[in-house]
């Protein structure tokens, strides 16, 4: 039997393991099917826009079980939809005006380090601009979230928060409100994913019409 890799043993993993990593892949991928990477360069469809964290321990594809090209995927720190992140934007603006995703989701992770950061006084560098919007989610849920005692509970719940707020946030964009006043047919959701359990939690969020929205924000 096969002893299990520890997956915080990372001293295995070099530049040349890498590209050595990338040749068995093939190997053992060509052996499944010889035509996989003929047909997967012929283009995409994924009906999801996952929208993630850039930490290394949430694969989009690997906890959804899904294979390459089903999931558009774009990640950052704690899984923010800001409204001037021109990078963002321009991944959803791509991913539902030519792609036609029919999903798109805002994943956060209970023990997301950005969120952790965020509730601290610590200066952290340039991140510290990015952060900022996390803080004003505390902001926003300070009353409930000041009177959680336990410090991890508190974390928890504004991980939570954070992508509740940042659905809602993809909801005020002119790119998903535009997509409804034509009667494209697009969901959006807020999953939280917990590394300690493999589990997804579902936020029930979940809309297709900004009608939820403040009506300074919606769009005629």
């Amino acid at each position: 039997m096969c002893a299990k890799k520890d997956i915080h043993d990372t001293s295995h993993i070099t530049y040349e393991s890498l590209l050595e990593g990338n040749k068995q892949f093939i190997e053992d991928t060509l052996k499944i099917d010889p035509h996989y990477f003929e047909k997967l360069a012929n283009g995409q469809n994924p009906p999801v826009l996952w929208i993630g964290c850039a930490d290394s321990r949430v694969p989009a594809n690997q906890i959804t079980n899904t294979a390459p090209g089903e999931i558009f995927v774009h990640r950052n720190i704690a899984n923010m939809v800001i409204h001037s992140d021109m990078n963002m934007l321009s991944v959803l603006d791509y991913a539902v005006n030519v792609l036609k995703v029919r999903h798109v989701i805002v994943t956060g992770h209970y023990g997301c380090g950005g969120i952790i950061a965020a509730m601290s006084n610590h200066q952290y560098g340039l991140i510290d601009n990015w952060l900022r919007h996390i803080k004003d989610v505390y902001r926003l849920h300070a009353d409930e979230l000041d009177a959680i005692e336990d410090a991890g509970k508190r974390t928890d719940r504004l991980v939570e928060f954070n992508v509740i707020e940042n659905v809602y946030n993809l909801c005020k964009t002119s790119i998903v409100q535009n997509a409804w006043s034509t009667g494209q047919p697009l969901s959006v959701h807020g999953w939280v994913y917990s590394l300690s359990t493999g589990k997804i939690n579902d936020m029930k969020v979940s809309t297709t019409d900004n009608a939820n929205l403040a009506d300074v924000f919606k769009f005629k």
